[in-house]
């Protein structure tokens, strides 16, 4: 079943933000070369909403025309992937890494599994690891990266960066 509701996103500087409310449709997961270049990944997470439920709330995203058809919105200060947009179509496509919930949308299918890297159905058996592992290294790192930690929050903020760091 599927809930209209409203997701709000942005960068990870928080110059841009966005709301989109409605369904976010055509969860995916994009493995062309393509997006595997624009997001500096292996693949790309996408769903689109419909232009008319979607807003910019703050700042403006940077372009670049990756072909004839489609261009890519990004944040210009701190490179985030946020869109994958076809100006002549009715919707617009977000980076739902983007998303201030991004787990909230799981892929529905797979695209462009030809460039799919083909060590990929073996990502479950790797050895795991939490961010912080509970050694002294770990625990001074994760320390100093709370203190020095620059990343927008995940929610709508009035003011960014807070007023005391500007």
């Amino acid at each position: 079943m599927t809930i209209a509701r409203i997701f709000t996103g942005g960068c990870q500087c928080g110059a841009v933000r966005y709301r989109a409310e409605g369904v976010l449709a055509d969860a995916h997961i994009c493995h062309c070369r393509m997006c595997q270049k624009a997001s500096g990944n292996y693949f790309m997470p996408l769903a689109n909403i419909a232009r008319d439920n979607f807003d910019i709330t703050r700042g403006q995203p940077s372009w670049f025309r990756s072909s004839h058809l489609v261009r890519r919105g990004f944040c210009h200060d701190c490179g985030t992937p946020l869109f994958y947009d076809m100006p002549d179509e009715d919707f617009l496509n977000i980076v739902l890494g983007s998303l201030d919930d991004p787990d909230d949308l799981p892929p529905v299918y797979q695209s462009g599994v030809e460039s799919r890297m083909i060590w990929f159905s073996r990502l479950a058996k790797l050895p795991e690891r939490q961010s912080d592992d509970g050694s002294e290294l770990s625990a001074t790192r994760h320390l100093l990266v709370l203190e020095t930690n620059r990343q927008h929050p995940d929610y709508d903020t009035v003011h960014w960066p807070p007023m005391k760091d500007r």
